[in-house]
């Protein structure tokens, strides 16, 4: 049975409970699939010859990301004045694109931490990728605070430096503290990866063909041998990262909310924005992990590892998430009107009428609020294009929101004649645009030089895995049960 055997037909057949095991699950590998099989069609994308359509997606994307580069390169040479910031908008897509893009990065330490810990195994065919898009979203993220500063030469006045340097960095400043959050985040979810990846990079070094690619790959194993002593000292290692990881998902979105939160701008000095911004964050990260999987589901034929479960799955922790963001948003409107303050319930009734309206009639309430509910439906959780179209509109809600939070709190503050409007500049716009081309890129090559999904964590939820498969007495209490 060759991989192109995909058919729904047989994935929900395997789903029908018998009368004999009417508690049985699905299972997370379709068709009854070999380590082989496995191993072959993992390995087979990196070690085959790139197809067409790679070249093509990477000269768009390499193209878009150099665009980007060189807007950056301009903004630096010439001066913040190439964007489109003014009085009092002195915050706009700058910070906006580096709130959203460290929100997509938080889906990866989700999958791989929290459901680690609480032994999800359906994790086990989409962690590896999220944990990259992790990193490469928190790279396209760490631009925007180095150069809005204007003077990026100066950004290392950021790090905690000694005192004796007589330099002394604000360590009240939230800003700052986005600095440690970002930085150890970015540090965890590298060893995280990079552990995972060990076992599957020893199999690729076993499997390579060429002296070069058997070198390099042998040296990222670090002398893997697949001993007991090996797995004994990888599961403590991922064990431990794993809990040093799950902290951060709170307190790494936590402390970028803290920016906004511990100012004196109406819609922004307000306690509910850690949990709203961590909510918002996994919400918007499982939506990117969903919009680059599905067409890689597709291209490589990765149907009977990556199954409508796993899509089912993910689909109800977005529409969660999605309706604990649409609490949010009700309780800031409940409390700009319980609060009495003129200000606050101004700046709200400005955020729904005022010059930025459609971004919340459109981005927040309908790509946010109302799209996720179709997931209710079993048959929208299973439909790969009703799933595609929500993931699209909660991508661009919660960019939408960032902006409408960021712009929207600043543009109309107290006074009325220091009153404004942000248009972006074209810098503004293909500076954003070219960090979509980077983090496409790094994906890209990404899925090209590794393996995308965990092959030695994939295989341990077949049923071969389990030690006692083929004990009379464990298949009898099995049954009965």
């Amino acid at each position: 049975m060759d991989g192109a055997t995909t058919a729904p037909e047989l994935t929900e057949s395997e789903e029908v409970a018998s009368p004999e095991r009417p508690l049985a699950r699905p299972p997370l590998v379709l068709n009854r699939r070999s380590y082989g099989w496995i191993t072959e069609r993992i390995a087979g994308a990196v070690e085959n010859r790139a197809p067409r359509w790679w070249w093509v997606a990477f000269a768009v994307t390499s193209g878009i990301a150099g665009f980007g580069l060189f807007c950056l390169g301009y903004q630096i040479s010439t001066g913040v004045g190439t964007w489109g910031l003014n009085h009092p908008v002195g915050w706009a897509w700058d910070i906006t694109n580096f709130v959203f893009w460290i929100g997509i990065g938080h889906a990866g330490t989700l999958i791989s931490a929290i459901l680690y810990l609480l032994r999800q195994k359906w994790r086990t065919s989409i962690n590896r990728s999220a944990e990259a898009m992790t990193l490469f979203a928190v790279i396209c993220a760490a631009i925007f605070p180095g150069v809005h500063v204007g003077r990026v030469w100066m950004a290392w006045y950021l790090a905690p430096l000694p005192n004796n340097y007589g330099i002394w960095p604000n360590f009240r400043s939230p800003l700052l503290w986005d600095v440690f959050a970002v930085s150890t985040y970015f540090t965890v979810s590298v060893l995280f990866w990079y552990t995972g990846l060990i076992p599957d990079l020893a199999t690729l070094r076993d499997r390579a063909t060429s002296k070069i690619k058997k070198f390099l790959y042998g040296i990222f194993a670090v002398g893997w041998r697949g001993s007991n002593r090996n797995w004994r000292h990888y599961e403590m290692a991922y064990l431990l990262l794993a809990g040093l990881s799950t902290p951060l998902v709170l307190s790494v979105h936590s402390v970028v909310s803290f920016d906004f939160a511990t100012s004196i701008l109406p819609t922004w000095h307000t306690t509910i924005f850690p949990p709203y911004f961590v909510a918002g964050a996994i919400f918007g990260g499982f939506a990117m992990v969903l919009t680059l999987m599905l067409p890689a589901r597709a291209l490589f034929k990765l149907h009977d590892i990556i199954t409508l479960q796993h899509i089912d799955k993910m689909a109800k922790i977005i529409l969660l998430t999605g309706s604990i963001v649409s609490y949010a948003y009700a309780m800031e409107f409940f409390l700009a009107w319980y609060s009495g303050n003129q200000y606050e319930r101004f700046a709200f009734w400005n955020r729904v009428l005022g010059p930025y309206w459609w971004y919340w009639w459109v981005g927040m309430l309908f790509c946010n609020c109302l799209s996720p509910q179709l997931f209710w439906f079993r048959w929208c959780r299973r439909n790969v294009l009703v799933v595609y179209f929500v993931c699209m509109c909660v991508n661009a809600g919660m960019w939408f929101e960032r902006f409408i939070i960021i712009v929207g709190g600043l543009h109309r503050d107290f006074l009325p004649s220091s009153w404004g409007l942000f248009i972006p500049t074209w810098v503004d716009i293909w500076t954003f645009i070219g960090t979509h081309g980077i983090f496409l890129s790094l994906f890209l090559l990404f899925i090209r030089f590794l393996p995308m999904i965990a092959m030695s964590e994939v295989k341990i939820v077949l049923p071969e895995s389990d030690v006692h498969r083929h004990d009379p007495i464990n298949l009898a209490e099995k049954e009965h049960a």
